[in-house]
C-alpha cells in the first residue's frame, strides 16, 4: 500500500467540515483527520500474553468567530454528524472570550510542500500479521533467557503502527501524509527475591527493514539487566555524573521545554530572558531538523499549515530562539517558526521534531576515565524541576565509576543541580544514536550533589 491511498480518502473529510463550518457561520475553521490502526503483541513465559488491534478515525473542528475560537472532535463523519458539530462549535465561540492573538496563518506564508514526498515516513511493505509479531516478541524473550544470570524475562513485546493525517482551512491550505512504525521491546530481571534488578530495550523504526532482529533486543536488554545484579547505594556528596546515551536526551529536553513559545509568553521559563545567551558551552549546538529521512517526527509542514524548516535552536553555545506558534509569536511579537503542533480536540500549541546535539570527541569510556570518581546514570526516575528556577532533582540508578572504571551496579539515590548550571557546563561524548529523533550523545556533569547513602 501507498501513502496517498491511506490520506484520499480524508481530503474530502476536512473539506465537508470546512463547508459545514461556514454554513454554521464561522468567519474562519480549520480541520484536521487522522485514521490509524496498530496491532501489538506481548508474549510471556513463551505463550501470548496480550494481543491488542486498534483501529480509528477521528476528526477535529476548530472554528473563529471574529477573535473567539472553539474546537470540538468526533470519530463520527456522517454529514448529519458534521452539520451538529458545526453548528456546536460555533455556538461554543461565540460564547467564549475574545483571544487577540487566535486566528489562521497568511495565505502567503503557507508551506508548498503539502505531502511527504522525499522523506520517507511510510513503508509500503506490507503490514505485518499478528502471528509475525509473536514469533518476533517471543525471540527476544528466548534471546534474554539464554544470557546467564537472567532469572525472568517480564515482557517481550513487538508492535506496528500506520496513521494518516490531512489537514485543511480556509485560507487555502491543504495537506497531509501517511507515517508507520515498528517496534520490539524486552524487559528482563536478574536476581530472585528482594535482589531482582530489571532493565530492558527497545527499538523502534519507520522502516521494519531497518529494525534490529528481536535477538539482538532481547539480548541487550538481558546483559543490562545482568550488570545491574547486586546494586546497591552510592556516596552522598559533589561528584560528576554522567548521564549515558539512553538518558541524556532527557537533560537536552528541560531545555527545549524552557524555550518553548508558550511558557515564555507567559513568563514561567528559567531561560525567559536568556535569548542570546549562552546556555550551552562553547563550541555546541542544538539543531532541529524536521526533513530527516526516515524519523519518527519528521513533517513537511506544521499544525497550521506553515512549512516546517531547519535551524538552530543554540549555535555554538548560545540560545538562538524560542519554539513557536502563531498564537505564541504573536503574544510575543515575533513570527511564528512553524512548530505548531495539535490533536483534533485541541488548539495548536508549539512543539518540536527532530533535534541533534553536536557530539563530542570523546568516547563514553574515555569520559568515564576522565570522570574519575562519580555516577553513571541509566536510568532515571520521578522529576522535581522547578520551571521558573531550573532547580533540577531526579532519583536515578547506574554504576558508580572508581578511578575512572565501572566498579559495582548502584540504585535508589537522587542527583540535584540547577538546570542554567549544569547545562553549561556538559562534556558530550560520541556515542550518539542518529536514527533517533532526538539524537543526543552521553554527557558529562560536574559538580552535581548525590544524595545515597
Amino acid at each position: 500500500m501507498q501513502s496517498d491511498e491511506l490520506t484520499a480518502p480524508l481530503a474530502p473529510l476536512a473539506q465537508a467540515m470546512l463547508r459545514a463550518a461556514k454554513d454554521a457561520g464561522a468567519d474562519a475553521a480549520d480541520a484536521m483527520a487522522v485514521e490509524g490502526r496498530s496491532v501489538s503483541i506481548d508474549v510471556r513465559k513463551g505463550g501470548l500474553e496480550q494481543a491488542e488491534r486498534s483501529e480509528g478515525l477521528e476528526i477535529g473542528l476548530r472554528v473563529f468567530v471574529g477573535q473567539r475560537q472553539a474546537c470540538i472532535s468526533s470519530s463520527d463523519t456522517r454529514p448529519e454528524t458534521l452539520a451538529a458539530m458545526a453548528a456546536r462549535a460555533v455556538a461554543m465561540a461565540r460564547e467564549a472570550p475574545e483571544d487577540p492573538y487566535a486566528g489562521l496563518a497568511d495565505s502567503h506564508r503557507l508551506a508548498m510542500l503539502r505531502s511527504a514526498d522525499g522523506l520517507d515516513l511510510f513503508d509500503p511493505a506490507a503490514e505485518p500479521d499478528p502471528a509475525t509479531l509473536e514469533e518476533d516478541a517471543r525471540r527476544a524473550e528466548a534471546a534474554a533467557l539464554s544470557v546467564a544470570g537472567v532469572t525472568q524475562v517480564q515482557s517481550a513485546s513487538a508492535a506496528y503502527g500506520q496513521q494518516a493525517i490531512w489537514l485543511a482551512a480556509t485560507n487555502g491550505f491543504s495537506g497531509g501524509y501517511a507515517r508507520t512504525s515498528r517496534h520490539t521491546s524486552c524487559v528482563a530481571i536478574s536476581g530472585e527475591a528482594t535482589e531482582m534488578e530489571r532493565d530492558w530495550c527497545g527499538e523502534g523504526r519507520v522502516f521494519q527493514a531497518d529494525l534490529p532482529s528481536p535477538e539482538t533486543i532481547g539480548h541487550l536488554a538481558a546483559e543490562r539487566a545482568v550488570a545491574r545484579h547486586g546494586a546497591r547505594r552510592p556516596k552522598t556528596g559533589a561528584y560528576p555524573v554522567l548521564y549515558d546515551e539512553r538518558v541524556a536526551s532527557g537533560l537536552i529536553g528541560h531545555l527545549v521545554s524552557a524555550i518553548n513559545g508558550a511558557s515564555i509568553a507567559r513568563g514561567s521559563s528559567w531561560l525567559r530572558d536568556a535569548m542570546g545567551e549562552q546556555v550551552l558551552p562553547k563550541g555546541i549546538s542544538l539543531h532541529e531538523d524536521p526533513h530527516r529521512l526516515r524519523a519518527s517526527a519528521s513533517r513537511p509542514f506544521d499544525a497550521e499549515g506553515l512549512a516546517t524548516r531547519a535551524r538552530d535552536l543554540v549555535a555554538d553555545g548560545m540560545l538562538q530562539g524560542w519554539v513557536l506558534d502563531l498564537a505564541s509569536a504573536r503574544k510575543l511579537g515575533l513570527e511564528s517558526t512553524a512548530n505548531a503542533m495539535r490533536g483534533t480536540s485541541a488548539p495548536p500549541s508549539p512543539g518540536t521534531t527532530n533535534w541533534a546535539l553536536t557530539q563530542g570527541a570523546q568516547s563514553r569510556d574515555e569520559l568515564i576515565a576522565q570522570m574519575g570518581t562519580g555516577l553513571l546514570v541509566t536510568s532515571l526516575i520521578g522529576s522535581t524541576i522547578n520551571p521558573n528556577t531550573g532547580d533540577y532533582s531526579r532519583g536515578a540508578s547506574g554504576f558508580w565509576v572508581e578511578n575512572g572504571e565501572i566498579a559495582y551496579p548502584v540504585n535508589e539515590c537522587t542527583i540535584a543541580g540547577n538546570l542554567r548550571d549544569m547545562l553549561r557546563r556538559i562534556i558530550p561524548a560520541n556515542d550518539s544514536r542518529t536514527h533517533l529523533s532526538h539524537v543526543v550523545p552521553s554527557l558529562l556533569v560536574e559538580g552535581m550533589t548525590l544524595a545515597g547513602d
